[in-house]
């Protein structure tokens, strides 16, 4: 693989604290992050904002409001795994769709191009910009954006599976489904408006477990054992 977009978890990235950041975790995942880097794929990241806000579970403040306190719970993330990123020895820039002063760069396909070309990590902090679009959103729109190969969706389950695997242990996880399906049977492998989005722009995104060992570098290299959806 030549360029990848990375979604990560937020509430992933919190490890058993729920909130904030495990740094061992963090850390862990940069290391995998730079072994891809130093052999040449060009990595872009998304990373939720669940760590610290879920703007939807608010009932008592305005959806727009609650959507951009978690636009800028994306940036404070990314701001933070840069920095971990760049402690390890990468090079980082976070783009984003709104100015955030000297914090971020405004966010442009052909900027984002100078980075990759340059060996940067590119985070994609922000989401869209816009109330009423996810992370999910964000993350697909910028891997149509950057012609990224894939989206790699490091998640707390391990794959897709037609139920919900903590709830009912007997739920099936597909090795393969195809994005008609992920939407038909709404398996909520990212929101639907997200799905449509790549499906229409014919986006493969590949779904595992973030806590799995080396599971970044294992899936770009092909020992994969999560789910792939399929366009």
């Amino acid at each position: 693989m030549k360029r990848i977009l990375l979604k990560l978890s937020g509430e992933a990235l919190a490890g058993d604290k729920k909130t904030g950041f495990d740094e061992p975790t963090v850390r862990a995942v940069a290391l995998q992050v730079k072994e891809l880097v130093d052999a040449g794929v060009q990595v872009g990241i998304v990373i939720g904002g669940g760590n610290f806000w879920r703007g939807r579970s608010s009932e008592n403040i305005d959806r727009t409001k609650a959507d951009q306190i978690g636009m800028l719970a994306t940036v404070m993330n990314c701001i933070y795994v840069s920095e971990i990123f760049r402690s390890v020895g990468m090079m980082t820039n976070i783009l984003t769709p709104f100015e955030c002063g000297s914090f971020t760069k405004l966010f442009s396909k052909d900027r984002a191009n100078k980075y990759f070309e340059k060996g940067m990590v590119v985070f994609f902090a922000g989401g869209t910009g816009h109330p009423y679009f996810s992370t999910d959103t964000g993350v697909v729109l910028r891997a149509i954006e950057v012609e990224a190969e894939v989206i790699l969706l490091a998640k707390a389950v391990d794959g897709v599976y037609d139920d919900d695997p903590r709830t009912n242990p007997n739920a099936k996880k597909y090795a393969e489904v195809s994005i008609q399906e992920v939407i038909d049977k709404n398996l909520q492998v990212v929101d639907m408006t997200a799905s449509i989005l790549a499906k229409d722009n014919k986006m493969p995104m590949w779904v595992f477990g973030l806590n799995e060992e080396n599971s970044i570098v294992n899936t770009v290299n092909g020992n994969f054992t999560g789910t792939k959806v399929l366009v």
